[in-house]
């Protein structure tokens, strides 16, 4: 699991606290911090601390330094970690076993099976402000998976590389891109809401990071080869309005 963190003190309880929950027997949690002044580090220290020691089912590895951004430190985390599965997790998991069927997704998927993906909600608090129910779909059509409920094999970075620094809110959709324009890269699908994403992040915060995303997707499409960048982004635009 990748934990990027700057100054979000009570997400973080949040995220933590569910990975704690969750019934897989062997996670490895790698946290990248900006170097938080709100006490970032104090709760990162704590969850480090409960898990010391050749007991634990949790393996903790984490730093804190300068970055150049979120996918900078996304970047760092996976340079950190040694899983054969990978995933980012800046949210909630809802349910103790979202680690264990995202991962039996992945070992049953048969040939072709890249990674797995679950249905999402955004929210602000306790309140749900919209649900995100992912079905599967294809690129052309404007479909792509949840980021923050994806869990990839490793050798699709190895294979695709890492996130692209270059954009400012759209290279999670860029990095998704890249690897799923190949339609012989499959992500078996659990139809559930697995996690719970903190409403505001850099894609969906207002409408001018709106607007920023919706170009750089464009761009990160055309960059890939991918015919009708446009079109395939005003489609996206529009399964994101039915959500609502």
């Amino acid at each position: 699991m990748l934990v990027t963190t700057y100054n979000v003190r009570e997400n973080l309880k949040i995220t933590l606290s569910s990975i704690e929950q969750q019934d897989y027997p062997n996670l490895e949690v790698i946290m990248v911090d900006g170097q938080s002044k709100d006490g970032t580090l104090e709760v990162i220290r704590e969850f480090a601390g409960r898990h010391e020691g050749p007991e634990t089912s949790c393996m903790v590895r984490w730093i804190s330094e300068p970055d150049d951004g979120l996918y900078d430190a996304m970047n760092k985390a996976f340079k950190m970690c040694s899983g054969d599965i990978v995933a980012v997790c800046n949210d909630r998991l809802c349910k103790p076993d979202a680690v264990s069927k995202l991962v039996r997704a992945i070992r049953q998927g048969g040939a072709g099976c890249i990674g797995a993906h679950a249905d999402l909600v955004y929210v602000d608090g306790e309140r749900v402000v919209r649900t995100w129910h992912m079905g599967e779909g294809s690129l052309r059509d404007g479909w792509l998976p949840g980021h923050p409920t994806m869990f990839l094999k490793r050798e699709i970075y190895e294979r695709y590389g890492v996130y692209d620094t270059s954009y400012k809110c759209a290279a999670d959709y860029e990095f998704m891109v890249r690897f799923l324009k190949d339609e012989s890269n499959r992500l078996a699908y659990v139809p559930e809401v697995l996690v719970a994403m903190f409403y505001g992040g850099i894609s969906n915060a207002g409408l001018r990071n709106y607007m920023v995303s919706f170009w750089e997707g464009c761009l990160g499409l055309k960059r890939n080869g991918v015919r009708h960048p446009i079109l395939i982004s005003l489609k996206r635009t529009l399964l994101v309005l039915r959500q609502f």
